[in-house]
């Protein structure tokens, strides 16, 4: 069944759509230029700026352009800032990605790069401008990171001291700039030593890090050079299977992370080390005795050097008795030692 629908009682039911509002020019102008800024990021005000901004050396006879004050003064900001946009577009006129001065006129439109790479030439520091901010800036490019990032990071200690308190990953990053930076720059060098020194914390780790490096070293040079110093301090040819192991222990140190601690593998192969060479030693009649008379000879040597810094000149002023018989003993001692190499000689 169909029913009727008297057009009366559809009118009083629904509603007419409602006319379109007019869209403002003010919005619809709006709306342009954040779609231009959206697509280009600064480089539509660098252009407003390389198109209206006479160069250096242009007169203001020959161009409807103004200077970069004049220009400041119009759009009720600072010269600074505007000539901040200047530099960004020239340097970018360089590298051959926007047309130089010159060859723009006011109201001229171009084709712009791309926002993103608009960030690689302009920097919004003032900071920039010094000699600081350039090596700052340069360092920043060599990183491959934006120059506004890491001047900001300058300017701001405090928050860079933040985040090395807190991040791990922000520290070891921090670490390692200062030893990059410490290898060119001695005054640095000295600073950080006498922090070290004047810290108890950081000169026991200092001392424990050296110790482990100069064990490692040690196992390095029976590795590398297949050399080896004796307990006497003799150099020596290092047996193949003393070298082999030195190898062993020193692959298993290098495949350590940079993070782990050495300090228990270079004692272990320190110790190693130092028992098999003197295993070696002991083994080799010929070497054994070699071994024998060379500690004797550094023995003798530190005795005799103890001796001649023995002053007597004043020595009447406190002399006592235990004094004169400790060189008595050591008369006698010296006395009976000389009987027995003499003894071995007939």
């Amino acid at each position: 069944m169909t029913l009727a629908i008297d057009p009366s009682e559809a009118s009083e039911t629904s509603e007419p759509d409602p006319a379109p509002v007019p869209l403002s020019d003010l919005v619809a102008r709006d709306a342009r230029e954040f779609g231009v800024y959206a697509r280009t990021g600064g480089w539509a005000f660098g252009l407003m700026v390389a198109r209206s901004v006479r160069p250096g050396g242009q007169g203001a006879q020959e161009t409807p352009k103004v200077s970069a004050k004049e220009f400041a003064e119009l759009a009720g900001c600072s010269p600074e800032r505007v000539m901040r946009y200047y530099k960004a577009w020239d340097r970018a006129a360089d590298d051959g990605l926007v047309p130089h001065f010159e060859e723009l006129a006011p109201g001229q439109e171009v084709e712009l790069p791309d926002a993103d790479v608009w960030l690689g030439y302009y920097v919004s520091r003032n900071s920039a401008a010094s000699e600081r901010g350039t090596a700052i800036a340069e360092a920043a490019e060599a990183e491959g990171i934006r120059p506004t990032k890491a001047l900001e990071v300058a300017e701001n200690p405090t928050a860079l001291r933040a985040a090395i308190l807190a991040d791990p990953s922000t520290a070891r990053a921090a670490r390692q700039a200062l030893l990059d930076r410490v290898r060119e720059d001695p005054d640095l060098q000295a600073e950080l030593a006498r922090d070290v020194v004047r810290t108890d914390d950081l000169k026991k780790a200092v001392a424990t890090e050296s110790r482990a490096a100069d064990r490692i070293g040690y196992v390095r040079q029976i590795a590398e050079s297949g050399q080896v110093k004796t307990p006497a301090g003799q150099t020596i040819d290092a047996p193949a299977d003393v070298r082999q192991e030195a190898e062993r222990h020193l692959s298993l140190i290098d495949e350590l992370d940079e993070d782990e601690d050495t300090g228990e593998w270079a004692t272990e192969a320190y110790d190693s080390m130092k028992s098999l060479v003197a295993e070696a030693v002991e083994a080799d009649p010929e070497l054994r005795v070699t071994e024998r008379r060379t500690r004797f000879y550094s023995s003798l040597q530190k005795a005799t050097k103890a001796f001649e810094e023995l002053t007597f000149d004043d020595v009447q002023e406190f002399v006592e008795d235990d004094m004169v018989q400790q060189l008595e003993e050591l008369q006698q001692a010296i006395a009976s030692c000389l009987s027995a190499l003499r003894g071995t000689r007939d």
